[in-house]
């Protein structure tokens, strides 16, 4: 009768680099939970809001064309910063709008870099003033029409840089556009009110 021999397989010991290597992973693991955690836990906590600027008010002060083809203007606008966060204070920077009529560009508003505590607001009064600026026909024809309607439109186009810290999860930068039309009536230079803000709709 023949008999058959079975040998175990024999068992090798895990490196030890192996186990090392598990370790690392598994707190690697626990570290991302953890922190993701903690960033739920924190925006829970501080419902972070994303800084806005928005135009309050304006009024046209001055609007003449001459025989020549020639446009004077004079613009007060009103563009408020606010920064809704209740615990953190928010820093405004680039920031820079160009008011144009038609496509034609009239002047440049732009701001030094600043802060808006939390849960505050600043304002910034722009005295727009230009003269003598050389109109196309089109453009004349435009104007004489917004003068008859006593509707007059200019565009307010531009871009802020807004930063602020969000409790735990560090600090946020945020690019905000503005682009919209402000109408008045030429007739007694009264700002027609409208949505311009750069809040995200």
């Amino acid at each position: 009768m023949t008999r058959k021999f079975f040998h175990g397989a024999t068992q090798r010991a895990t490196h030890p680099l192996v186990w090392f290597a598990a370790v690392i992973c598994t707190v690697v693991s626990i570290a991302v939970i953890i922190a993701g955690i903690v960033m739920f836990a924190g925006y829970m906590i501080i419902h972070p809001r994303v800084p806005f600027i928005t135009v309050t008010s304006a009024h046209l002060d001055n609007l003449q064309n001459s025989v020549a083809g020639l446009l004077d203007t004079e613009i007060t606008i009103i563009v408020r910063a606010e920064n809704d966060n209740t615990k953190a204070h928010a820093s405004f920077s680039d920031t820079s709008f160009i008011l144009s009529f038609e496509g034609l560009n009239i002047a440049r508003l732009v701001a030094l870099p600043f802060d808006v505590k939390k849960n505050s607001s600043v304002d910034f009064h722009y005295v727009v003033q230009s003269s003598s600026i050389p109109l196309s026909p089109e453009q004349m024809d435009l104007i004489d029409i917004s003068l008859k309607r006593d509707k007059i439109s200019f565009n307010l186009k531009g871009n802020l840089r807004a930063r602020w810290r969000v409790g735990p999860l560090g600090s946020v930068k945020f690019w905000g556009h503005l682009n919209c039309h402000l109408r008045f009536h030429p007739s007694n230079g009264s700002y027609i009110h409208s949505p311009c803000s750069s809040r995200a709709k």
